[in-house]
């Protein structure tokens, strides 16, 4: 049997944190999900939850009890984790008090300590790291167990067209609406119909918060139901029999579910799809010019015509980037034209699409494209769009080069364009390619600058810019004042500022070109 030791060493730092741990750690028999009204199920070597739990007095009550079931541990989180008297207290019943970090959900939590009891593989510190290829659908069944503990009810979890793809194993709050839609795995028609009359689904299409559904006449029990998102898309749903209204905090519980949820689907809609994973693998070989390309071409049917390569680099800020990524994935292969030719590589997606007008052509994805980017919801992270130069098929991974440098561009914030193509930026690509020889020779410690520079820094002046407005707008100081917009006569004062710090002869046009190349290469190094 597993040690507390054990069980939190194998999900890893990032998620957990030991607080208390006794000289003798006990061994783990199960986990369960507690709150403080209701510990009956607590039981000896348990390692217990404590969702919902918030308060210091609700934090006591739990670990007194625990100690006195002789449950092995308690997980709570911040802040009553690190209450002085919850610490003393788990430490005088013998009892592991282990931290759950912020913004951990719990039935990620309860899938992965499962796991970890179970012998499986969770991966290194922080999370499960299981490749696309590893997953399943015995995945979904396991996560549709852990999201009914959180929830504490029956749980299903529906694509989009109300097919279910898992239910949690529990039974104890049922109708025969969920035994119906278990057994023909989908929701029956007249229990669609119920729910659109109520306007659940319409609800479901729009938010992105759990839904409360009371009681139907006929005796359908009362349901919780939570969209399930990725990248803009609504890819299905979960629903929970209740026997009623729950606390807002098992409900917002619940609702964190759907992000695990929905990776864990796009990982199982990946695996399955055989087709994509052959395509994607001969993808590969045609962008990186390997020996096998004109094998790979052939496989794919790909016409002798120019091709681009289009760059999409997702990027979320709460870590779904692999989510979103396959949702983009997803979209990207479905229906445009005959679908663009799609691999991922070191995080980006690349698709491979002709460069001709037509369906299936380059000018087809750009306005699919942009027509997507437009309609996401604000909350979801717009990718990175960047489009290399039209080559043909010999010449692929120059076309995939040219899209990585435009993509740098994106990432730097220097370039800000729903779509950016390569040919289109050619003066901005001149200038960083320039700024970045420049950089590499160390003309920046050359000549008198580095004054202006130091002078900025020092002082909060803007001599370094006023500089740039005067060598860009010769002899119209008018233009350059506009340029940094201030007053004309403030202009000229600060050009006989910044003449006495560099001591530099500006009549002389060699001069004003190396200052020029200096600024330029300050401005526009990407990695500057």
């Amino acid at each position: 049997m597993v040690d507390i030791r054990g069980l939190v060493e194998r999900v890893g730092p990032t998620l957990l944190r030991p607080v208390v741990v006794p000289e003798k750690a006990g061994g783990v028999g199960d986990v369960v999900i507690a709150e403080t009204e209701d510990l009956g199920e607590i039981g000896t070597a348990d390692v217990v939850l404590g969702v919902g739990v918030a308060s210091r007095a609700s934090a006591l009550e739990l670990v007194r009890e625990c100690g006195a079931r002789e449950a092995t541990a308690v997980l709570l989180k911040p802040p009553v984790s690190c209450e002085d008297s919850v610490v003393a207290a788990a430490a005088d019943a013998g009892l592991a008090l282990v931290e759950v970090r912020r913004g951990t959900a719990w039935a990620q939590l309860v899938w992965l300590l499962r796991s970890a009891l179970a012998g499986t593989d969770t991966g290194p510190a922080g999370g499960s790291q299981q490749q696309v290829g590893s997953a399943g659908l015995g995945d979904l069944f396991r996560v549709a167990d852990a999201v009914a503990e959180v929830v504490d009810a029956p749980v299903t979890i529906e694509d989009a067209h109300s097919q279910v793809l898992a239910y949690s194993a529990r039974q104890d709050v049922t109708d025969p609406a969920r035994v119906s839609t278990i057994m023909g795995r989908r929701q029956p028609d007249d229990v669609l119909a119920k729910f659109r009359a109520r306007g659940t689904f319409r609800q479901l299409s729009r938010g992105g918060s759990a839904i409360y559904v009371p009681e139907q006449p006929d005796g359908t029990l009362p349901r919780l139901v939570v969209p399930i998102r990725m990248g803009g898309e609504l890819l299905g749903s979960m629903w929970a029999v209740v026997t009623d209204e729950v606390s807002e905090q098992r409900a917002s519980a619940f609702a964190e579910t759907a992000a695990l949820v929905a990776l864990q689907l796009l990982r199982w809609r990946v695996i399955t799809d055989s087709e994509r994973q052959r395509s994607a693998r001969l993808v590969r070989s045609l962008l990186e010019g390997s020996e096998g390309w004109r094998a790979a071409a052939n496989e794919l049917a790909v016409g002798a015509e120019p091709h681009r390569v289009v760059a999409i680099d997702v990027r979320a800020s709460d870590g779904t980037d692999e989510g979103h990524r396959l949702a983009m994935w997803e979209w990207i292969t479905r229906g445009i034209g005959r679908g663009p030719m799609v691999a991922e590589v070191g995080g980006v997606l690349y698709a491979v699409v002709p460069d001709r007008s037509g369906t299936g052509g380059w000018p087809a994805l750009r306005e699919a494209l942009l027509g997507h980017i437009r309609e996401m919801d604000a909350a979801d992270p717009r990718p990175l769009v960047a489009v290399g130069t039209a080559a043909p098929l010999a010449e692929l991974p120059v076309s995939r080069g040219r899209a990585d440098e435009v993509l740098a561009l994106l990432r730097t914030g220097m370039v800000e364009r729903e779509i950016a193509v390569h040919e289109q930026l050619w003066h901005t690509l001149v200038l960083t390619r320039m700024a970045g020889a420049a950089s590499d020779a160390g003309v920046d410690a050359l000549g008198p600058l580095a004054r202006l520079r130091d002078n900025d820094r020092s002082q909060g002046t803007e001599y370094l810019r006023t500089l740039h407005s005067w060598l860009r707008h010769p002899g119209d100081p008018r233009a350059a004042s506009g340029e940094l917009n201030v007053h004309p006569n403030t202009f000229r004062y600060r050009m006989k500022r910044v003449s006495a710090l560099l001591g530099a002869d500006l009549d002389d046009a060699d001069v004003r070109s190396a200052l020029l190349v200096q600024l330029l290469a300050e401005r526009w190094n990407p990695h500057g």
